[in-house]
């Protein structure tokens, strides 16, 4: 991992504070500090997910607006009661888009659009909670009339334990480097003055498929999907005061 190092040493300071009443100054004194030392470090612990979400939609076209909405709703719930009928429950089902546009075609020999319609479309969201399942609904979903598909996204339900572990890791590197620092430098030690940590989840691996995986033969085997590992990574900016 990139470490980034940043060295600064505290300018001790002399201050005058008039007295008011004997018009006598008196010298304030600013106790002097070592060094500092900033390091960026990060680190990711591997597991393996333990959910997968899964995006569907259905598009629909007509010559009116009413009749796009009317065929997409039809179409659209055949997809949602399939999906219940796989046994995803209700809180693992959000709507996350519902679409309505005029479509157009060009005439480039009057150079003008013509209007061809409307277009209807209505997108779900899909939780799954046992990941080796999802070849298997992303199939049924097809079969039941979903014209496009995206994902999947694999993550985890709870990624606490984790990020506790790649937390540990980040912090235990950031001193160890800031020890060397100190040690190359003559001095014996380090002191903690500031932590700041950031968390990113490992990015989602995409899948597509698009209306023409209706045309397949749904009844053989599913479509391979392999969930590999998510990762949780863990970034540290931390201050340590170099010591004698």
């Amino acid at each position: 991992m990139r470490s980034i190092l940043m060295i600064r040493y505290a300018i001790p300071a002399l201050a005058a504070a008039a007295i008011a009443s004997s018009a006598q100054a008196a010298e304030v004194q600013i106790q002097s500090q070592g060094p500092v030392v900033e390091l960026s470090v990060s680190e990711s612990v591997d597991a393996k997910p333990d959910i997968v979400d899964i995006g569907a939609g259905v598009t629909s076209q007509a010559s009116t607006a009413v009749e796009a909405m009317r065929i997409n709703a039809r179409e659209m719930n055949a997809v949602i009661d399939r999906i219940k009928a796989l046994g995803i429950k209700d809180k693992d089902i959000q709507t996350t888009g519902i679409n309505l546009s005029a479509q157009y075609d060009y005439d480039q020999s009057t150079s003008r659009q013509v209007f061809r319609g409307y277009q209807a479309s209505n997108r779900v969201n899909v939780t799954l909670r046992e990941v080796p399942r999802a070849g298997e609904v992303l199939d049924a979903l097809v079969a039941a009339g979903a014209t496009d598909i995206n994902g999947p996204n694999f993550s985890l339900d709870d990624d606490t334990g984790a990020r506790a572990q790649a937390r540990k890791a980040a912090f235990e590197k950031a001193r160890a480097q800031a020890e060397e620092y100190a040690r190359w430098s003559g001095f014996s030690g380090v002191r903690l003055l500031e932590i700041n940590e950031s968390v990113a989840a490992g990015p989602p691996m995409p899948y597509a498929q698009s209306a023409e995986r209706k045309m397949m033969d749904v009844s053989a085997a599913p479509t391979p999907v392999e969930p590999g590992l998510v990762g949780t990574m863990v970034s540290l900016t931390v201050k340590f005061e170099m010591t004698r």
